[in-house]
């Protein structure tokens, strides 16, 4: 049995990449929700933050949905 080291680099890469993203994708949007909590605590209005908060839940919800279309498909 002979292991293709380059292409397990490759996958490793590209599969801490993709985490690291949805990570920060989600980090975000809870920080986008939290935003409209300080403002509507302060008597504010945070429609850009909120806007941007459900933004970034669509995309990790676009790429769950993608990965696991890979999967089945």
């Amino acid at each position: 049995m002979k292991i293709d080291w380059a292409t397990l680099g490759s996958v490793f890469g590209v599969s801490l990449a993709a985490t690291v993203t949805l990570v920060g994708l989600f980090t975000l949007g809870i920080t986008g929700l939290s935003r409209r909590e300080r403002a509507v605590a302060a008597g504010g209005s945070a429609g850009l933050a909120v806007t941007g908060a459900y933004a970034c839940f669509a995309a990790c919800a676009a790429a769950v949905g993608y990965g696991i279309y890979l999967i089945v498909a």
